[in-house]
């Protein structure tokens, strides 16, 4: 949540400015893949959703010993989840009118998060393998699904040339996977469509789609399985070294099947993506693991633990109020400070400050947002 709250640091403005430098290099830290491939910034949707699985055993457990049946918690994950999925179509209608849809990480997890709670205390053989199926069942709607036909223009599903250049339009059989031609893009030109709009829904112009939440599921499941492990009586060691062998595997298979079966791309949420991302946020989960719980390195994330707090606060923050703190900084602080070429270093990194002053405020008060 820092990470996406940073809104880049301003090193993408300063990168337009200045190419063939070392700040494309930087750049590249704070941006998403444009189809093919795997930045740090499309890491953070996948550690976001992995940890709401690897929370599930925890707050199950919580709930349990306040008296709460499994029945209740699970009624109050499919409210939560409603109030997910609505937020997300709140924050993303601007334009003065509702604008339904559901590619915001928070409906994403709204649409996968009570199926997630029914997979809780399973085998980890039943877990694993509905993971499996999950991500066989996807990778078959796309193979399956007809490809553009001959003399199709890829601009007119919003696919620009330097989109093609990307591989948004791969040829041969990853052709099943290209930017809104795919399964997913078909099922919400459906869908969307039963939803009222001033103008029927034909593409999403990043290629991002509603049915991306199936297969996230399977990286909440990881996640699932990582909580229950942590959560296991195993030594410290013992988990680690889980963790470990877990990612390494993860990142293996789904290198592999980028190769050979889909493309790595986190904007469709392809099965590769899934395994080579899920593998990574694992190994995440394994170095704060060792260096937090392990090492006893505990006092200096907690600028950090401030922000995790009220993860759903910055959240709102980044989204609703960053044009008005913009606007103010410049109003106190003097339009001069944000011009020139690094002036949006200055406006991103204060706007970052305000919103963790915020936090650090409420985390004083233990004042915590929460659904």
């Amino acid at each position: 949540m820092f990470y996406m709250a940073s809104h880049s640091f301003g090193l993408t403005e300063v990168a337009q400015k200045f190419p063939d430098s070392v700040w494309q290099t930087l750049a590249w830290w704070f941006e998403h893949a444009a189809w093919v491939g795997c930045s740090t910034w499309d890491l953070i949707q996948p550690a976001f959703m992995f940890m709401v699985g690897v929370a599930v055993p925890y707050s199950y457990a919580s709930r349990t010993a306040q008296g709460h049946s499994f029945g209740q918690q699970l009624w109050h994950a499919f409210g939560r989840a409603l109030i997910l999925v609505l937020l997300a179509v709140f924050l993303g209608s601007r334009s003065g009118r509702t604008n339904w849809e559901f590619t915001n990480v928070l409906a994403q997890i709204g649409l996968g998060y009570p199926f997630l709670l029914l997979l809780l205390n399973r085998r980890i053989a039943v877990q694993a393998g509905i993971a499996a199926a999950i991500l066989a069942g996807y990778w078959l709607l796309f193979a399956l699904h007809p490809l553009p036909a001959a003399g199709f223009e890829p601009s007119s599903v919003g696919v620009t040339p330097k989109l093609v250049a990307a591989g948004a339009m791969p040829g041969g059989f990853f052709a099943h996977w290209g930017m809104n031609t795919n399964a997913a893009a078909a099922f919400d030109v459906w869908f969307l469509n039963l939803f009222p709009r001033v103008t029927p829904f034909a593409f999403n112009s990043g290629g991002y789609a509603t049915l991306n939440f199936v297969p996230s599921l399977a990286t909440m499941i990881f996640g699932l399985l990582s909580g229950e492990l942590l959560r296991s009586p195993r030594s410290s060691r013992e988990k680690i070294r889980a963790l470990l062998m877990a990612g390494l595997a993860l990142v293996v298979a789904g290198a592999i099947a980028g190769f050979t079966a889909c493309p790595i791309v986190k904007r469709i949420w392809t099965p590769s993506w899934a395994l080579f991302s899920g593998g990574l946020v694992v190994w995440l989960l394994a170095a704060f693991y060792w260096v937090i719980d392990v090492a006893g390195f505990r006092k200096w994330p907690q600028f950090l633990v401030i922000v995790g707090m009220n993860s759903i606060a910055i959240y709102l923050m980044s989204q609703l109020m960053r044009p008005w703190v913009r606007d103010t900084l410049k109003i106190h602080l003097g339009p001069g400070l944000f011009r020139g070429d690094y002036g949006a270093i200055w406006l991103q990194s204060l706007t970052l400050l305000l919103f963790w002053l915020a936090c650090w405020w409420m985390y004083r008060r233990k004042i915590f947002l929460k659904i």
